[in-house]
């Protein structure tokens, strides 16, 4: 067994969530660290780190005030081998701040278990309160954005647009309903590595089906260039998505992006 060899599954996955969650710091003289801390329920997947890791590493826990809780229980697994952090380092997990500077690695990987292993960090999987299956990933860095909105069209033909929200401009690609279901059942296969709370949500996920008062999935219909004209040359809106037949909503989003010159979907 090779040391994150990305092409099998365990280190694929690993690899993804340490640059999710992981944190390299660098000393002197070569002295430094890899560290990850989770909350404590999630420790058995440190566990699984630690075994598959043929470096010294520890697990440790702590008990401290946190925004969200005055008793916020913790688990970190740290490994300082400088052999293990050369080997992150040249697959793409960077010293210090990395929200930013992440990228999917450039050598041949496993994609499913390494993009589970960035949405178990990163992510979320589930129904909503209204019970609309989901899974979500909120990142910071436009390359792991975008690879995961290629990655669903190239594979189920599901098309999403990477694109930074105004309030903090980080990303939050969200799949719902039937797209929720294709990738949650697709990322979490039987005997993957994974966080077992977010298994336990992925087969929620996976298992849902569409109530009959929902009526029908719609197809998604592609604009056409001759569309596009229409759209602009339109004096109105209104005017647009009566001479269109789609709605005023999606005729403004359209003709802000081809105003804006963002990228379009295919």
């Amino acid at each position: 067994m090779t040391f994150m060899d990305l092409e099998d599954p365990r280190y694929a996955y690993m690899f993804g969530f340490l640059q999710a969650d992981g944190h390299m710091h660098e000393g002197t003289r070569q002295r430094g660290r890899l560290t990850v801390e989770i909350s404590y329920r999630d420790i058995d997947i440190l566990r699984a780190f630690q075994e598959l890791c043929p470096y010294n590493s520890t697990i440790s826990e702590r008990t401290r005030a946190t925004n969200f809780s005055e008793s916020h229980r913790s688990a970190s697994w740290t490994v300082c081998s400088l052999e293990a952090r050369n080997r992150l380092a040249e697959l793409g997990l960077p010293y210090g701040k990395k929200s930013t500077r992440i990228t999917p690695p450039r050598v041949p990987f496993s994609k499913a278990d390494y993009l589970r292993g960035v949405i178990d960090a990163d992510g979320s999987v589930g129904i909503t309160a209204t019970g609309l299956p989901f899974v979500s990933l909120t990142t910071a860095s436009t390359a792991i954005a975008t690879y995961l909105c290629r990655f669903t069209k190239l594979t189920f033909g599901i098309q999403r647009r990477a694109g930074r929200n105004t309030r903090d401009h980080v990303y939050n690609i969200m799949y719902m309903r039937e797209a929720g279901v294709t990738l949650a059942d697709h990322l979490y296969y039987p005997g993957s590595l994974a966080l077992e709370r977010k298994r336990t949500a992925a087969a929620e996920v996976a298992a849902w089906v569409r109530p009959p008062h929902m009526g029908p999935a719609r197809g998604r219909r592609p604009w056409t260039q001759q569309e596009d004209h229409i759209l602009l040359a339109a004096p109105t809106l209104a005017q647009a998505a009566e001479r269109l037949g789609r709605s005023q909503s999606s005729c403004q989003v359209r003709r802000w992006r081809l105003r804006q010159g963002q990228p379009l979907p295919d």
